[in-house]
């Protein structure tokens, strides 16, 4: 079974189960302070990749972790059995599959906008009352500065790009010129 294959299927199991409790957005923020413990320590990551530490060495340091988050019952219960399976090196990935798996399931989009100046928040709201109508999902975007583009924006959803920026429309002048 392949990395992804897996970290899919740990991943649907647990969004089924925050969706049936309503749950989902908890249990994102869950995830997401367990995986800062283990960012902010690589030796957890070598400690649960050791193999002369026993299982049971390795429950009391994921039970010691789920304490130290606060962590609800039942995604501590998830993280127990992630020890117990020997899954605990997928967690990163089992974690960002959660986060898309989340999001499709409350039909969330999460686009990523970037412009050459700074957006004001009348701007924001604009963009993403936009989107929200052309995809008939709730937008929570994430604005970026570059000021390569020059103006204009780009917005990524996924793999769809939306690019009225200056630097692409004068490469396509460019483009025009060249060809002749």
């Amino acid at each position: 079974m392949t990395n992804s294959t897996l970290a899919k299927r740990y991943a649907k199991a647990l969004v089924q189960l925050g969706s049936e409790n309503g749950l989902l957005e908890r249990f994102r923020e869950e995830l997401t302070g367990i995986n800062g413990l283990f960012t902010a320590d690589p030796g957890l990551h070598a400690a649960f990749a050791n193999p002369a530490l026993t299982a049971g060495q390795k429950r009391e340091i994921m039970k010691a972790l789920v304490e130290k988050s606060a962590c609800s019952e039942l995604v501590g219960n998830f993280l127990m059995l992630l020890v117990d399976k020997n899954r605990t090196a997928f967690l990163s990935q089992i974690i960002a599959t959660y986060d898309t798996l989340a999001d499709e399931e409350a039909g969330v989009i999460r686009p990523c906008i970037r412009t050459a100046f700074k957006l004001d928040e009348s701007q924001v709201v604009s963009i993403r009352e936009a989107l929200e109508k052309k995809s008939g999902k709730k937008v929570v975007p994430r604005v970026i500065e570059d000021s390569s583009l020059i103006g204009g924006v780009v917005i990524q959803i996924g793999d769809t790009s939306y690019d009225s920026s200056v630097r692409t429309q004068l490469k396509r002048i460019q483009d025009i010129l060249q060809k002749g």
